[in-house]
């Protein structure tokens, strides 16, 4: 997901800012966090190296099983004991903390991309730019994960909580953050974790605190067929599809929470003379209010069952009925973080103790599934600028100083959210 797309669309008013924790000015005054921030300038080749090589291991949905096993050999490779690769083909590693009892952290970011199999993913770079599908969103942040962890193992950061870090399979569209929820539902320390922080796109300040969620329907309205001319006058489920598309924008809508809802795709039929057998639309609605979610859920099936019933009414079925099914296309839960304090606090004072103009934003992500399971959560950028994610010419730069700038900012956030509060 690309969380600097989304700001435009998600951007709300501004709350208060919260008051800086001082966890955060406690861990940015250590010398070992600066002696992590001097690692990560020093290392920083091998993290562009490493985002290269990322990328160039293609990645697509329900594909992710060579860029894990990659990600799996990185991990070793930056001193992680302990990597394993669970059910789903997350990859897991530990990095112990002073005391294993406290509940975990769980720092993540996502091996998929949204490009098919088959995609050309070779990395061009300009300069400091470097060019190709899914480096930003998320080979960045694949890396960015690697290199903290060696920055604080070489500065002897020591936390309280085990850090779990995570390269997780399935954010993207058709994925529905199946990773993320087979993690929370199978890894133990994951279930009782203290927070969640998802490192994705790039950039540093927007900090998503709420989560999305959505419901999406492959909506198939289903007759029984015939020559247009010969058996004219008997049911035709493209009627009420259109009666259903027609209904789904007549549901009205709070001024707050947004609520969204988009009928996209439409198809089917067989011939120009021919009273399809099978029509449908895929719809999509969502909010970061799961309530609101499910009422439009049940407006709109309520509006298809009534167009089916209003045409087995009108027309002939002697032939067969119409009727609607809808197929689960995706289904994202809805959640919220605290902004006040905590988590949330943590991440904003850190971006705007480096400068950066701070802001939380709703979009749907990873961090989707603990808000929802009452997880502090969030999802913050690897640092350094980026664009064009989701397109062929997706593009990130990684000029030094800005993008250990923005290293930093995530540092500071993962190495404060790790100590007991």
């Amino acid at each position: 997901m690309s969380i600097a797309i989304a700001f435009l669309a998600a951007a709300t008013p501004l709350p208060a800012a919260p008051p800086m924790p001082p966890i955060v000015s406690k861990t940015l005054a250590t010398t070992r966090f600066k002696a992590a921030e001097t690692t990560l300038r020093n290392d920083h080749e091998r993290f562009v190296a490493e985002i290269v090589e990322i990328t160039q291991t293609a990645s697509w949905p329900f594909g992710e099983s060579n860029r894990a096993r990659l990600y799996a050999d990185l991990m070793g490779r930056s001193g992680f004991k302990n990597v394993t690769i669970d059910g789903i083909g997350n990859v897991v590693g530990v990095r112990p903390g002073r005391n294993p009892k406290l509940p975990a952290l769980v720092v993540a970011a996502h091996l998929d991309t949204v490009f098919p199999q088959g995609t050309d993913v070779t990395v061009r770079r300009e300069g400091t730019r470097l060019m190709a599908p899914g480096i930003g969103d998320d080979s960045r942040g694949l890396a960015a994960l690697l290199a903290f962890s060696r920055a604080m193992d070489a500065a002897q950061v020591e936390t309280d909580r085990d850090i779990l870090f995570v390269g997780n399979v399935g954010e993207e569209g058709p994925g529905d953050l199946r990773g993320t929820r087979y993690l929370f539902q199978n890894n133990a320390r994951a279930r009782t974790a203290a927070a969640f922080i998802s490192i994705d796109s790039s950039g540093a300040g927007k900090i998503v605190t709420k989560g999305v969620g959505s419901n999406r329907y492959h909506i198939v309205f289903s007759g029984p067929g015939g020559h247009s001319y010969d058996k004219f006058g008997i049911v035709n489920p493209m009627v009420p599809l259109a009666k259903t598309v027609v209904g789904l924008y007549d549901i009205q809508l709070p001024s707050a929470p947004k609520v969204t809802y988009s009928a996209s795709v439409a198809g089917g039929g067989t011939s120009v003379n021919t009273i399809p057998p099978q029509v449908f639309v895929d719809v999509d609605m969502r909010s970061t209010s799961t309530a609101e979610v499910e009422r439009v859920d049940r407006e709109l099936r309520a509006i298809a069952q009534h167009a089916v019933e209003e045409e087995n009414a009108t027309r002939s079925t002697e032939r067969g009925k119409v009727s609607v099914d809808f197929q689960i296309i995706g289904k994202r839960p809805a959640g919220q973080t605290d902004e006040s304090g905590g988590l949330a606090a943590i991440a904003f004072g850190a971006a705007t103790a480096f400068g950066y103009d701070s802001h939380f934003i709703a979009v749907s992500t990873d961090a989707n599934v603990p808000m929802s399971l009452g997880i502090p959560a969030i999802t913050i950028g690897s640092g350094g600028i980026g664009g064009a994610e989701h397109s062929p010419d997706e593009w990130i730069d990684v000029e030094m100083s800005e993008s250990v700038k923005g290293l930093s900012v995530g540092l500071a956030t993962i190495i404060s959210s790790a100590a007991a509060r």
